[in-house]
């Protein structure tokens, strides 16, 4: 069993700063990219962060030069900083995970979502 927990949302007025953080806990030998998606009200999910075990980014262009993806390996975290948000960023934002099991297969887990809200 694993599970992916954030934590970190809430809400926020327009250029405020929140920071989000995910832990992985369960049966695995480790973890290979980890990251963050939201869904913004009435749309598809989309693709904020994400960040290999070697510490590799990449991020859309949206979150370019205001959010920050990084993880502690050794606790299992992934952490987005986001600065300067604005009324667009408000979504339900997903922790994502690309795990390893014991015998390396790998399988994608989802967190169970934390509401961001920023007021303008």
């Amino acid at each position: 069993q694993v599970h992916l927990v954030e934590s970190g949302g809430g809400l926020v007025e327009a250029g405020g700063s929140l920071r989000l953080s995910c832990a992985a806990s369960g049966s695995f030998s480790s973890i290979d990219v980890m990251g963050w998606y939201r869904q913004p009200p009435g749309k598809q999910r989309e693709l904020v962060a994400i960040i290999t075990s070697g510490g590799s980014t990449n991020y859309a262009d949206s979150a370019k030069g205001r959010f920050t993806i990084s993880r502690d390996n050794a606790k299992n975290t992934v952490y987005l900083q986001m600065n300067s948000l604005k009324p667009v960023d408000t979504a339900v934002y997903y922790c994502h995970a690309l795990l390893i099991t014991p015998i390396s297969r790998s399988y994608v887990y989802w967190g169970q979502g934390t509401q961001v809200t920023v007021s303008s």
